[in-house]
């Protein structure tokens, strides 16, 4: 076997009293895709850190090509041919791709040959198999066009080891399948890549060796084609989920507590028409770009419908605005944490109190921030929230405990209509079980639920009522223990009518 091009001995991570990493070695080869995977909270995001200079550790040791060495910042793991690419791209939308990809090269003279570098963004861009413009403007890219910029701008630093955290959370099966050939494409070139996912079937599908970690520690490393679905979901979590995912029948009373007709937004979406009862769970499936979350931005304000129809409890409302849904009993949890769904720089206490400041607040206006640190409380113990600390900014949490503060957030409103976009997206097995008992318990509590999900499986557990949506309407309804994992995605895809697939 080759020598590693980086490896991690002995590494130790405290912040305070809490130890993020604990004695954790990880060795990285050329020319391999190396999987990590683990439980929301399990370090991963800390060990990133580590390897590329956001953090140092507080005692252990990093080696690149036999070599110990000491990044102090990202610039240093990059000169040491260290980067990483993250699920939420982070590129200059006003740059174009060439621009994007050279701004981190410190060393280029104040006079830029704009030809040459133009002519270097190209091959960069063919290097890895796709065909981008590198004279277009980043702020016009799709999520999986920027990630792919990002890796370019990697391999201009000529990257060695490069590290993929969840990169592909948000794209859709296609745009995967061309990252998983990007990947592909690096390995064998030499570079060393590291691949986090809670995807266990993309773990499956492209690396070619896997290290669990759990609570800070290495647990295991070994070839993929020698473990399982099983075992890595054992040795992630540390206990038995056998039944986790069973479907649990229906608690629906036969009530309707939110009705829908001929809802339709020009350009999105239209002729949407359904109901959900009181502890119902609805979920929408559909492919990326089926327009399921336009029609609940419109169903809780954001984006409101041009024409259509919407009962509440049996009485026809209007809503215009976010704080007229709220005033109704409807909750939305965003698929997008950054942009509608939590304030990263706030605590987790003042995220999950905000939409209800008024509960905490005194004739006065001033918040009662013992009452407010009472219920933050509350929700950190119900939903598992790993954290020491509620003052806490919450950009600090994990991504899946980031999910969490969000779904707190909104049950604090005491919604009588939940629609949850993506609930489990970025989440790991262990935390998905959780989310799932959650939803499960408010349905028994009598909350209308809707939900859109791009995991079938999720769907066919959860949903009491399956609708499937097709480029902006309606191409089918299922009841949940009718249907079947094939017909909802013939459905989706156009390949079959509701008809034809019964």
């Amino acid at each position: 076997m080759t020598n590693p091009i980086l490896e991690m001995r002995n590494v130790h991570k405290n912040f305070g009293k809490t130890a993020a990493l604990s004695n954790f070695s990880l060795a990285l080869y050329p020319g391999e895709i190396h999987a990590l995977v683990g439980e929301n909270g399990a370090g991963k995001s800390t060990l990133i850190k580590s390897m590329t200079g956001i953090h140092q550790p507080s005692s252990g040791e990093i080696f690149v090509d036999g070599k110990k060495c000491t990044f102090r910042s990202t610039q240093e793991s990059q000169a040491g041919g260290v980067a990483a690419i993250y699920q939420e791209p982070m590129v200059f939308p006003d740059l174009n791709i060439a621009e994007n990809i050279f701004i981190s090269h410190h060393d280029r003279p104040a006079f830029i040959n704009w030809k040459q570098m133009y002519d270097e963004a190209e091959k960069l861009v063919a290097r890895l198999g796709v065909n981008l413009d590198v004279h277009r403007a980043a702020s016009s890219l799709t999520l999986a066009e920027q990630q792919t910029v990002e890796i370019a701008r990697a391999i201009s630093l000529d990257v060695r080891v490069l590290i993929m955290d969840e990169p592909s959370a948000s794209l859709s099966n296609h745009e995967v399948e061309r990252l998983f050939g990007i990947a592909r494409s690096l390995r064998d070139q030499g570079v060393a890549v590291l691949y986090i996912s809670h995807r266990l079937e993309e773990v499956f599908e492209l690396s070619d060796k896997v290290t669990v970690m759990r609570d800070g520690e290495h647990i295991s490393t070994k070839p993929t084609a020698e473990v399982t679905h099983d075992t890595l979901v054992a040795e992630m979590v540390g206990r038995d989920m056998q039944g986790r995912f069973a479907r649990v029948p229906s608690v629906a009373t036969g009530e309707t507590m939110l009705s829908v007709k001929g809802l339709r937004k020009f350009g999105e979406f239209r002729d949407i028409s359904f109901e959900v009862q009181k502890g119902e769970i609805v979920c929408f499936s559909g492919l990326v770009g089926a327009k399921r979350t336009d029609v609940a931005l419109a169903l809780f304000g954001i984006e409101p419908a041009d024409e259509g129809q919407i009962e509440i409890d049996g009485k026809n409302v209007e809503i215009a605005t976010p704080k007229d849904a709220i005033e109704m009993g409807i909750a939305y949890v965003s698929e997008d944490r950054r942009k509608l769904g939590i304030a990263m720089e706030e605590s987790i206490t003042a995220n999950i109190t905000l939409p209800m400041l008024a509960r905490y607040a005194n004739k006065m206006g001033l918040i009662n921030t013992q009452l407010e640190h009472e219920d933050a409380q509350n929700y950190r113990e119900k939903l598992n929230i790993k954290t020491n600390d509620l003052d806490g900014a919450v950009g600090t949490l994990s991504g899946g405990n980031q999910q969490k503060v969000m779904l707190a957030k909104w049950l604090n409103t005491n919604p009588t209509i939940l629609i949850v976009d993506e609930p489990t997206r970025g989440i790991d097995v262990g935390a998905k079980a959780e989310v799932h008992q959650i939803i499960h318990d408010l349905a028994a509590a009598g909350v209308a639920i809707l939900i859109i999900s791009s995991d079938l499986p999720e769907v066919m557990s959860l949903a009491d009522k399956i609708i499937v949506m097709r480029e902006g309407h309606i191409a089918g309804i299922f009841a949940g223990e009718d249907a079947s994992e094939e017909q909802v995605m013939r459905l989706a895809v156009g390949a079959k009518t509701q008809e034809e697939v019964a």
